[in-house]
């Protein structure tokens, strides 16, 4: 059985030793840089199944580099958890903004970094699984192929974050009806931990900027306030 190869990127040596040597004992392959710039180029030439990826590096910081891993066709749909001694939600918001798709805090426990990264990836693995059991699902202009893993919109592809196109997927799956937060939570992140409260919303804002023409006025996503959101 192949193992699944993690980019790790950090400019702390003793951070980088310590995650490698317990990854590789859970039988990951580890490949590492030491700053931004160096992780982008592995992230391209390597194409890892995950990125480990700091927050505060000199140089371009790990917002930066989470923003162009996700502007790079190669490289966009590779998941990514991020690194950060801050404990603000509101930086948390950014990183998800931007693309990536969990964040764990420092200090970590190694029991949780293992946890969460294998968590990812069985949502990886799982989306791949069910995608290429499904066909196109048409809404009003926009076309969501799960076997390309492309969503359309008047003809045009749409550059969505892998959590995105699952969210999207979701909702239009259950066209018409409402979906819960608890059940959209459930269905986008199977099996993790509940993520903090604005996540699902920051995720549906930055869908709706890709999907609607007036994201302020939106057609297709519609918010059944203090319950959850469905697909008109």
């Amino acid at each position: 059985m192949c193992k699944k190869k993690i980019l790790l990127i950090d400019d702390e040596e003793y951070i980088v030793e310590l995650i490698k040597y317990n990854m590789e004992q859970n039988g990951f392959d580890v490949i590492y840089g030491y700053n931004g710039e160096e992780g982008i180029k592995l992230a391209e030439a390597e194409k890892p199944n995950i990125i480990i990826l700091d927050v505060m590096m000199p140089g371009i910081d790990g917002y930066e580099v989470c923003k162009r891993i996700r502007n790079n066709k190669i490289t966009k749909d590779i998941p990514i958890i991020m690194l950060t001694v801050k404990r603000e939600e509101a930086d948390k918001v950014i990183g998800l903004e931007l693309g990536a798709d969990d964040f764990v805090t420092k200090p970590f426990g190694v029991r949780e970094l293992v946890a969460r990264i294998k968590a990812v990836l069985r949502r990886v693995e799982k989306d791949d699984g069910e995608e290429r059991e499904l066909g196109v699902i048409v809404i009003g202009d926009i076309e969501i192929d799960p076997k390309k893993h492309e969503v359309k919109k008047n003809g045009v592809v749409l550059d969505l974050t892998l959590t995105e196109f699952k969210l999207l997927s979701v909702l239009a799956e259950s066209r018409g009806n409402l979906l819960t937060r608890e059940v959209l939570i459930g269905e986008v992140w199977p099996g993790e931990a509940m993520p903090e409260s604005r996540v699902l919303d920051v995720h549906i804002r930055k869908l709706r900027q890709k999907i609607e023409d007036n994201d302020k006025y939106p057609v297709y996503i519609e918010t059944v306030r203090g319950l959850g959101y469905k697909i008109k």
